[in-house]
């Protein structure tokens, strides 16, 4: 299982009306992360012919972030079978090595041909592994 990582610091834009990070935000940074690492690992062909579309997600929330806070969101694929991956997503401060959100997300693999899910690929599976 390869994680991949990537270090963003909290902006204003990130805060709610509580001048937290809000929680839609984490939403979005974990399907961010999703889509930066099946970027990192593709091909221009499998991109042609491929994409995900989200199933399930479950996220928690362990602690808050605040404006300036550096966080660190780390993602690994956990398992592929069957037209389905199971993707984790974890969220670090940098500054005191504190979990601030953990989520596990669903995700089928579809042809974009079709529309329909595909069967994720030995070649597929391992880039992930």
């Amino acid at each position: 299982m390869q994680e991949f990582t990537k270090t963003i610091t909290v902006t204003k834009n990130d805060l709610d009306e509580l001048n937290h990070v809000n929680n839609v935000r984490y939403v979005q940074w974990v399907q961010d992360i999703a889509e930066a690492h099946w970027l990192s690992k593709v091909s221009d062909d499998i991109l042609e012919h491929y994409f995900w579309v989200l199933v399930s997600h479950h996220i928690e929330y362990k602690s808050q972030a605040v404006l300036g806070d550096t966080l660190q969101l780390k993602t690994y694929v956990s398992k592929s079978e069957g037209v389905t991956s199971i993707r984790h997503v974890e969220i670090i401060n940098i500054k005191d090595n504190k979990l601030m959100v953990t989520s596990e997300t669903k995700w089928c693999f579809m042809n974009t041909k079709t529309k329909r899910p595909a069967r994720i690929s030995t070649e597929i599976a391992e880039l992930f592994d």
